[in-house]
């Protein structure tokens, strides 16, 4: 199978090397000149629960490299969705299908107005990555579930056919006939933690400690189940404090959410695409979330002190 894989992150990395050592023709496509160029020069050394092993990768910047893919697998981070499948449109030819493993919910939408809908399709993966250094990624793969399904519903041969691909490199995937209740699982999770340890810069042992910050995190997670089930959602939680034990569930008190990690790097954040989309879905069914809104604004507010603070430093 030929593997195309837009963004040359932690996770890419993580899929990147796990599908080429099993066979597969497997390309990074990376924003990163600079970062290509190391993967490309010395390869993808991978730390993992084996050891350590130094694995020849394929890495470009440039998507026309690669010529079309039997599958386009999106892991940039949400906010770079348009923009890095508009600038990989050769990737995708008529028998090609475009699969999202991205945090939160609406790059299936993104996507689809892209490539077509019919070719889109949707999953969560559980496996984790860390960038140590270029060219350098903590693998966990070991025991991490990945599902992937199509947004109409239903098992097809294609969605078979990568679920049997991944499974055969190591990658525990399940073909699920409930994607987007799958989607929403996780959303779930992400709702939990990812906004309020973004605003208080709390690692998971500080916020799971502090009664406060948990009443906030159940309630908007309450708000989030509110706007599913009037979607016709089908979740497997039916208590908002199963998601808040869930999204700590195996983490080190010393973890910090990717919202913490970005805002530490200076970065925006993928707010838009979690309790952003809990807030856009709740609008258009008629279903308060007030409290995800007021996330939401809190974190748009710490990205523009970001953003301002940033300009200032290259004006001076």
């Amino acid at each position: 199978m030929k593997i195309a894989i837009l963004g040359a992150g932690a996770l890419g990395c993580v899929f990147g090397a796990t599908l080429t050592e099993a066979g597969h023709e497997t390309w990074l496509v990376g924003r990163s000149a600079a970062g290509v160029e190391t993967l490309r020069r010395d390869g993808l050394r991978v730390d993992d629960n084996a050891g350590s092993r130094r694995i020849a990768v394929r890495a470009t910047s440039a998507p026309g490299e690669v010529g079309v893919a039997d599958v386009v697998l999106v892991l940039v981070k949400s906010f770079h969705t348009d923009a890095a499948m508009r600038g990989a449109l050769g990737l995708v030819g008529p028998d090609s299908v475009v699969l999202s493993l991205q945090n939160g919910l609406g790059h299936e939408d993104v996507l689809a107005d892209i490539v077509g809908r019919e070719r889109v399709l949707a999953g969560k993966t559980y496996v984790g990555g860390v960038l140590r250094a270029p060219g350098r990624v903590q693998s966990g793969v070991s025991g991490k579930a990945t599902y992937i399904g199509e947004l109409h519903g239903g098992i097809t041969p294609r969605v078979l056919a990568i679920a049997e691909a991944f499974n055969a490199a190591g990658l525990a995937t399940t073909a699920s006939d409930n994607i987007m209740g799958t989607m929403w699982d996780k959303l779930l999770v992400n709702v939990a933690t990812g906004a309020i340890t973004g605003i208080t810069r709390l690692t998971y042992g500080q916020l799971y400690d502090e009664p406060l910050l948990k009443a906030t995190s159940v309630a908007a997670i309450g708000e989030a189940m509110a706007v599913a089930r009037a979607a016709g959602i089908a979740l497997s939680m039916t208590d908002p404090e199963q998601a808040w034990t869930l999204a700590a569930e195996g983490l080190p008190a010393a973890f910090k959410t990717s919202m913490v990690q970005s805002l530490e790097k200076g970065s925006v954040t993928e707010i838009d695409f979690i309790n952003g989309a809990v807030v856009r879905w709740g609008q258009r069914l008629g279903v308060p979330t007030p409290v995800n809104a007021t996330l939401v604004a809190c974190i748009k507010g710490i990205e523009r002190a970001m953003a301002d603070a940033q300009r200032k430093e290259t004006t001076v």
